[in-house]
């Protein structure tokens, strides 16, 4: 069963040994000498204001169905869950099985007056679910009973999916036919095929299939005024492309009910390898060669030296690690080393050439090349990593996550300049922030940034540690920007990261954007204030 205040499956609990211990205290700073009791879900349920919604047949009012969709999986979602700060909460959520139904609601919506938030997965991590204090009610649209492959048409590999269709039945359903649509973001259990078209999601293979915005074909889109078909050519020069509108979207246009990807037969091989790195600029080097050449690998991860120290600290088995750093030392990889894994994927004959040449070319780098069983672990738990932030907060930790994207020349200066920040933002606090980054996704003209930040949490509640994550946010965001950063290159906008937008999209693209809010939204009533900060005189949010 899901965790209601935590990450992930509650049958999974993740740990944390005795040397990731003593490295986050050196690091992070110690936690508080005791930790205090978690809120508890009773305790968010009573507390709920009863719901403005008239009954309706698509609609429940119940409490713990309304709570369910208030949250995301955002620092800013987490400490609420934690801590018991109530957040503003849908007065009903409706769980269509059809775009018909979809439609429906929207109808009602119009004509009452109700406000709308999309609802999926769940994910978020940029504010996508908040919820705003108005004197309208509203409404949420949960997509999961919207779960199956509708579609699929094997000449033209085009596969249509119900938008709620979550990442492991997308695979299931499509591996029975033998294909895949090699979409794994790292919250592939849970989020679904359409949140990721409306965030432009990005997977961890997306050097061989791509990002969403290359597998999204074409789909269907309920708005308030109307009904947008968007149809599959394989190309087109037929004016601007109508996909580009509902690609990161985020419901302000409208919901998503049917989505069309572009799906590959089952690859004949996969195979993930470790490979360490002398240093960050030659690691930097190497796998910006290897982007640039394009050779046919399905991924590319580098950790920097503080990423790669973390990991090995908190993999467990001191003496096999031990004894891993003896031999890297040897072969020239000591203190400042950084871990690269590379993927594989397609047939035998073009992996196997592929891996050769990318040795080959990192070798001139003074690579170390460690064979598939690091890279086999990696695989094995590629989807584990968020029930950290479980294990942190019952430690005594706290653990955020930000990225970016920006061109080669600045990869490295923006990388350290977002660590930095958060640094310095905790130490004016007198605390110290544990930061520490990959590069997840790479092209030729630049990479994504991803860097995580660990700090001791602060007591006294909600209101300390709410100030700390949005003064370090704002810091590591005004570093993005100053290096030409995006404000987002995998999680969307959402709340949390639309003040900066319009850095990046200038005011006559701000002022394009709203105007398609109001085209397709006259009435103001889709997921208010995601994106656009554009809230109206009646709508107020609360932290």
């Amino acid at each position: 069963m899901r965790r209601w205040n935590g990450w992930g499956d509650d049958a999974t609990v993740a740990t944390l040994n005795a040397d990731a211990l003593t490295m986050l205290r050196e690091l992070a700073g110690a936690p508080m000498a005791s930790q205090p009791p978690d809120a508890t879900l009773q305790g968010f349920l009573s507390r709920l204001p009863a719901s403005r919604l008239p009954a309706h047949p698509l609609i429940t009012t119940d409490a713990g169905e309304r709570f369910k969709v208030a949250l995301g999986e955002s620092f800013h979602d987490w400490l609420r869950r934690r801590v018991g700060a109530l957040p503003t909460v849908p007065d009903g959520v409706a769980f269509p099985e059809s775009s018909g139904q979809v439609r429906e609601l929207l109808d009602a919506a119009q004509a009452n007056n109700w406000m709308v938030i999309p609802f999926a997965g769940g994910t978020s991590v940029a504010g996508h679910l908040d919820c705003p204090q108005s004197t309208r009610p509203v409404l949420s649209i949960n997509l999961t009973r919207m779960n199956r492959l509708l579609h699929l048409d094997k000449l033209s590999q085009l596969a249509t999916f119900g938008a709620g269709t979550a990442g492991p039945l997308v695979e299931a359903q499509l591996r029975a036919q033998g294909y895949t649509l090699g979409h794994f973001p790292q919250s592939f259990e849970y989020s679904t095929v359409g949140g990721w078209v409306v965030t432009r999601s990005s997977g961890q293979q997306s050097l061989r299939y791509g990002r969403i915005e290359q597998m999204f074909a074409g789909g269907r889109v309920e708005t308030p005024v109307g009904t947008l078909n968007i149809p599959t050519f394989p190309a087109s020069s037929a004016g601007p492309d109508l996909r580009e509108m509902v690609l990161g979207s985020e419901g302000r246009f409208g919901v998503l009910t049917e989505v069309i990807v572009r799906v590959t037969p089952l690859p004949e091989h996969e195979s993930f390898h470790a490979i360490f790195l002398p240093s960050w600029d030659a690691a930097e080097a190497g796998v910006r060669e290897l982007v640039q050449m394009k050779l046919p690998l399905s991924m590319l991860r580098v950790s920097n030296a503080v990423e790669t120290y973390t990991n090995l600290a908190m993999a467990g088995h001191p003496k096999q690690i031990a004894l891993l750093e003896s031999y890297l030392s040897m072969r020239g990889c000591s203190q400042g080393k950084c871990l690269l894994t590379l993927g594989t994927t397609g047939d035998k004959r073009t992996s196997a050439h592929a891996l050769k040449i990318a040795r080959q070319v990192l070798a001139k780098q003074g690579a170390v090349y460690c064979g598939k069983g690091m890279g086999a672990k990696w695989a094995e738990n590629r989807f584990k990593g968020p029930y950290l932030r479980n294990a942190l907060w019952e430690n005594g930790y706290s653990a955020d996550t930000i990225e970016t994207a920006v061109d080669w020349p600045q990869v490295k200066n923006c990388m350290q300049a977002m660590e930095n920040a958060a640094r310095e933002t905790f130490a004016a606090y007198g605390e110290k922030c544990h930061a520490f980054t990959h590069l997840s996704h790479l092209y030729p003209q630049g990479s994504s940034i991803y860097s995580t930040f660990v700090w001791a949490t602060a007591p006294g509640g909600f209101t300390p540690n709410f100030e700390r994550w949005q003064n370090y946010k704002a810091a590591v965001s005004a570093a993005i920007a100053a290096h030409g950063g995006t404000v987002s290159h995998q999680h969307g906008v959402g709340r949390d990261h639309a003040a900066n937008l319009p850095l990046e999209k200038g005011a006559l693209g701000m002022s394009a954007l709203a105007a398609l809010c109001r085209h397709f939204d006259p009435q103001r009533i889709m997921n208010p204030g995601k994106l656009l900060l554009d809230s109206s005189a009646d709508e107020t949010w609360v932290s």
